[in-house]
């Protein structure tokens, strides 16, 4: 699977159903630089398993606010359209995988 770019018009239906990693992130953020090839490896391994996302917070204010996402990166799992985890800052892989897997 890809990693899938989500807007403030789509997040609804994006995250509306199953497991999706949402990346709030921007392209300034240096974070966010070194968090995107670690997401696309978790991809690559659990793409079967689990949507990633990610949504531009620079272009999509509205769902950046609406979640209160105040730094960046902040990643947040949704399991059909709710919320239930979230994690801010770069984190390594081992990390993450063992932080997502609960939700799968």
């Amino acid at each position: 699977m890809a990693i899938k770019q989500v807007s403030d018009q789509s997040f609804s239906s994006d995250v509306a159903s199953g497991t999706v990693l949402v990346d709030f992130w921007a392209p300034w953020c240096g974070p966010c630089k070194m968090i995107a090839p670690v997401l696309e490896e978790i991809d690559q391994e659990l793409g079967e398993k689990v949507t990633i996302a990610k949504l531009n917070v620079d272009e999509n204010p509205d769902t950046a606010g609406r979640y209160g996402v105040m730094s960046i990166p902040t990643l947040m799992i949704f399991k059909d359209g709710e919320v239930v985890d979230k994690l801010h800052g770069f984190q390594p892989k081992e990390q993450l995988i063992e932080w997502l897997t609960p939700h799968m």
